[in-house]
């Protein structure tokens, strides 16, 4: 997924810092999020994202710096006067209202006539998939159904900014991916900002433009998915976002252009400038592998670069893919490695002696 950096700002973020007491829940946050970007704030219980998702929608204030919404300042704008709206993770639908009775709720005060907002209500259900289910009670729906109505109330209003917080953790895995699914689309349709909150870093990939991964009140990391991914800028990033092989390395020379190193398992390699992130020593410098740079050469294959040789310790059979934990000499730990199972490919059994293909091109050193 791409995303036009000529965008303008839509929330902007300066500094901002939020103490409850003497804890430092926000510190020192600085990032931008543009107009029709669908952007997730993504980390651990505890990290601050929805803090911050609050600060936003007014429901929290700041202790100092500023957040502005489409170039204006938030400080003493009531919640109710922001151009935001916000899904809540439990939905917030009203059970003894029907289902457009929940969406045309914040449509009360609104001037326009009865028979305006009645089709006001039939075109946002409509939006969310919901079209003939206005009569319905609002307690006869099904999760993923209720999950809906709450989009179409919020969108009703035509916010500049939807809020999404963990809207989806409520739902099982098959729902959860086909809401995912719509979720998009439906960003792409109305044109406006998403915001999403969420700890499920599946979820943020799939879903978002953009990603700020947060660990303790601070921003580790904000970029697009498949950097997030393939260049994690520290190996507490790194190992939060999906799986990744670490093992310690030597660095041999650097000379700017090539950085030479000889790393535990799989010897010495040449690495570009780009596959160095620098500034994350704890612990000395460690290459990271993710499991599915590795692959197991079965009788005939041949590695298009480099390969090594190792004991298969542990299989995990997931169906349409297998995780194998591979012991290599002179690594201190098993490899993780993921192998789609396509039709003729064997599944290898523990004990059993594999060959492993890998390139240099898909090493990251963090030092």
């Amino acid at each position: 997924m791409t995303f036009s950096a000529e965008k303008t700002n839509m929330i902007e973020f300066r500094d901002v810092h939020k103490y409850y007491g003497d804890y430092h829940a926000l510190r020192g946050i600085n990032a931008t999020i543009k107009a029709g970007e669908f952007f997730s704030l993504l980390g651990p219980s505890g990290c601050g994202k929805t803090t911050l998702l609050r600060t936003i929608a007014g429901f929290e204030d700041i202790s100092s710096g500023a957040v502005l919404i489409d170039g204006k300042d938030m400080a003493n704008v009531p919640a109710n006067i922001r151009p935001t709206n916000m899904v809540f993770q439990s939905y917030a639908i009203f059970p003894h209202l029907t289902v457009e009775e929940n969406v045309g709720f914040g449509l009360r005060k609104d001037p326009r006539s009865k028979d305006e907002k009645a089709r006001a209500v039939a075109e946002a259900l409509e939006m969310v998939g919901l079209k003939g289910y206005g009569k319905r009670a609002a307690h006869a729906l099904s999760g993923g159904q209720r999950q809906r109505v709450a989009l179409a109330r919020a969108l009703i209003l035509k916010p500049k900014v939807l809020l999404l917080d963990e809207p989806l953790s409520a739902l099982d895995k098959k729902m959860r991916e086909q809401m995912q699914v719509e979720l998009i689309k439906l960003q792409r349709q109305v044109g406006i900002t998403f915001i999403l909150v969420t700890h499920d870093q599946e979820e943020a990939l799939v879903m978002s433009d953009r990603i700020a991964v947060m660990f303790e009140g601070q921003i580790a990391q904000l970029a697009d998915p498949e950097t997030l991914y393939r260049r994690p800028a520290s190996k507490k990033v790194a190992d939060f976002i999906g799986t990744m092989n670490f093992l310690p390395a030597q660095v041999i020379s650097d000379s700017g252009a090539t950085v030479e190193i000889d790393a535990a398992g799989f010897g010495r390699m040449s690495l570009s400038p780009d596959q160095v992130m620098r500034g994350d020593s704890e612990g000395g410098p460690t290459i990271g592998l993710r499991p599915e740079t590795l692959t197991i050469l079965f009788d005939g294959q041949t590695a298009s670069d480099r390969e090594v040789f190792g004991t298969v310790e542990e299989v995990v059979y997931y169906g349409d893919m297998t995780y194998y934990d591979v012991s290599l000499p002179g690594a201190p730990e098993p490899m993780r490695l993921s192998m789609r199972n396509v039709p003729g490919r064997p599944v290898l059994d523990r004990g059993a002696q594999a060959r492993l293909g890998w390139s240099p091109g898909a090493v990251v050193l963090f030092r």
